[in-house]
């Protein structure tokens, strides 16, 4: 059985193959009258058949297998060596997360003592890689907002990114409507069917010329969807700070999560607002935004292909050296 994927790239020249077979029987049967006539052939009789006149046949079959071979080679049979995957325009994704000074609450994961920013960086680099045809870009933000990686479809190098996220590599502050409209921002140049915000927050708005609302309805007017996800404990939540004599200690302090603000503005571009007091919570809430944000693609596949002609021409121009070597010496025929 061929290869999946084989093909002709011309396989109306095939039918050549077998006019070609068709006109040599032809021409085998259509013999030139004898140069000599005998009246009688009881004089051969009876006589033994010669090595040569037993190699008659393989002329014939020498030329019909070079004529065959050289018709395939036209056909130009193929063989797939490699595979495009041209995806046509998906979904485009912008994952904004909060890195203002609470982020360092230990309260999603307390048996491990990991911050809300450390499980919120897992949970987001599982996201992304649960893609696989749509632009995922990431943008941070405390007191102002940053675009960290541009929206791409090498999650590698946007995990890499966001490996690099810190507390403390911008100043301290909430500023949400902000970053909100820094993120629509970059969707300006944006081709996709469908562009979705997931905005990661524990806290309230504080800081930034934008309100969280104004931010939502200029979302709205671009057809941007927008996911809040706000995330800390209900009530107190403990937190890791050094102490005056250069030591760590945990303080508790009060969880400020605005949930009415982040479900309006959810409510408001066409999203959902989801809560997340555990890790396992946060995991699921972005599991159900992967499976709120698929779409049918269409994906374009390009085929590279290994020619195979040259494994036939090589053999036909064997069998018709070896078919005219021995018509014009061992099987000599005389008309």
């Amino acid at each position: 059985m061929i290869g999946a994927g084989f093909r002709l790239a011309a396989p109306w020249l095939l039918p050549v193959a077998a006019l070609a077979l068709l006109l040599l029987l032809w021409a085998r049967r259509r013999r030139a009258p004898a140069a000599l006539r005998y009246g009688s052939t009881m004089l051969v009789q009876g006589l033994p058949i010669s090595r040569a006149l037993r190699l008659v046949p393989l002329v014939t079959a020498l030329r019909a297998l070079a004529v065959t071979l050289a018709a395939l080679a036209l056909a130009r049979p193929q063989l797939p060596v490699g595979e495009t995957r041209l995806p046509t325009a998906g979904i485009d994704i912008l994952l904004v997360v909060d890195l203002s000074g609470s982020m360092a609450a230990e309260d999603l994961d307390w048996e491990n003592h990991r911050t809300r920013l450390d499980v919120a960086k897992e949970v987001v680099a599982g996201f992304a890689k649960g893609r696989e045809t749509d632009r995922i870009g990431l943008l941070v933000f405390s007191k102002y907002a940053y675009t960290r990686c541009p929206l791409t479809l090498d999650y590698e190098t946007l995990t890499r990114f966001l490996e690099g996220v810190s507390l403390g590599m911008i100043e301290d502050g909430t500023a949400i409507g902000t970053a909100l409209a820094t993120a629509v921002a970059r969707f300006q140049d944006s081709k996709a069917k469908s562009r979705v915000i997931v905005l990661l927050t524990d806290g309230r708005n504080n800081a930034g010329e934008i309100d969280p609302d104004t931010a939502a309805e200029l979302a709205k007017s671009q057809g941007i969807k927008v996911h809040c996800v706000g995330v800390g404990t209900q009530g107190i939540a403990p937190i890791k700070v050094r102490t005056p004599f250069g030591g760590e200690e945990y303080r508790r302090m009060p969880v400020d999560v605005d949930d009415e603000t982040l479900a309006r503005v959810a409510e408001a571009t066409g999203g959902k607002y989801f809560r997340a007091t555990d890790a396992d919570a946060l995991r699921s809430i972005y599991s159900e935004i992967d499976r709120l944000e698929r779409t049918e693609l269409e994906v374009i596949r390009w085929f590279e292909y290994r020619e195979l002609f040259p494994w036939l021409v090589v053999p036909a121009i064997l069998a018709l050296v070896l078919e005219r070597l021995l018509s014009a010496t061992r099987l000599l025929r005389v008309p």
